[in-house]
């Protein structure tokens, strides 16, 4: 009987290590964040006439599909990933995962998650994804380890979710998918930069250089995060001017760019690790709460 409970317990513990495995495989916390920018997309293109099954469908079409992106990159980046302190326990440079297991699952990952999107949307929709996808897995990946202009070609793939939600309702792509795009576009950077930062020592080791500024972690890094918050104050406000948000939801998305633009502005002051780690944080907050006021406001 002992025997029997030991091996039921083995098996359990093997079968939660594989899920979880598979669930970093796919970065499933970041994939989170990417669905949640397509479901607002497509939110907004509704303008309230939400369908709950076709919500459901990209959710999933979009999980696969940036699941997919993770597991490539993390293929091309095995060896780099056991040099790195924060990498060195997923799935394939700790060999509890084969690479030959980790193609297979990104290219169903993938090959589902775009034919879903085409099936239960539209064409434009899947080309989009896949668009995604390919620059993601093999522009962006590589392109990390030669230049810091990987972060700009990266704010590409990182910026079509909310654009691709959309299109998977209206079919087209039209100045409110462009203007969309473009916000999230602007927003990568800061983003992007203060992670760079808080990672900078450990992506040495690595030989990826993500910052702007060849000095590293200094000051002519971190203007770049305030010029381009600035820069994503203008932009966040051109919604209001193409009447997709009224004067409530417009001064919400204000007051969010004006936060995060005063985080940046710290970071800049203090250059430390502490003042990156609240705008990396404020990156994250701010996102959400300007896509959600595009559709509250129109409740």
């Amino acid at each position: 009987m002992e025997k029997a409970t030991t091996i039921q317990v083995t098996k359990w513990s093997m079968l939660s290590q594989k899920i979880a495995d598979y669930a970093m495989l796919a970065k499933f916390r970041l994939s989170f964040l990417v669905v949640f920018s397509a479901v607002i997309g497509y939110m907004i293109a509704v303008n309230g006439l939400y369908n709950i099954t076709a919500l459901v469908w990209l959710a999933l079409g979009g999980m696969l599909v940036t699941g997919a992106s993770n597991a490539i990159n993390q293929i091309i980046e095995k060896d780099i990933d056991k040099l790195m302190t924060r990498t060195q326990n997923r799935p394939l440079p700790s060999d509890r995962m084969s690479v030959t297991e980790a193609v297979m699952a990104a290219g169903v990952f993938g090959i589902s998650g775009i034919l879903l999107l085409t099936w239960k949307f539209n064409p434009v929709a899947g080309v989009l994804s896949a668009i995604s996808l390919l620059s993601y897995a093999f522009v962006y990946t590589p392109l990390k380890r030669v230049s810091s202009v990987a972060v700009f070609v990266g704010a590409i793939p990182g910026a079509l979710p909310p654009m691709i939600g959309y299109v998977c309702y209206t079919g087209q792509i039209d100045y409110v998918a462009v203007v969309l795009f473009s916000i999230q576009f602007v927003w990568q950077f800061p983003h992007f930069w203060s992670i760079a930062w808080l990672q900078y020592e450990d992506y040495l080791k690595a030989g990826i250089m993500l910052l702007p500024s060849s000095s590293g972690k200094t000051s002519m890094s971190a203007i770049q995060s305030v010029i381009y918050c600035s820069l994503l104050l203008v932009v966040s406000m051109i919604p209001y001017f193409f009447n997709m948000v009224g004067f409530i939801g417009n001064l919400f998305i204000v007051a969010a760019g004006v936060v995060f633009l005063w985080m940046a502005w710290k970071h800049y002051t203090k250059c430390d690790d502490k003042s990156a780690r609240v705008l990396m944080f404020g990156s994250f907050l701010y996102l959400p709460v300007m896509q959600l006021a595009l559709v509250l406001d129109k409740l």
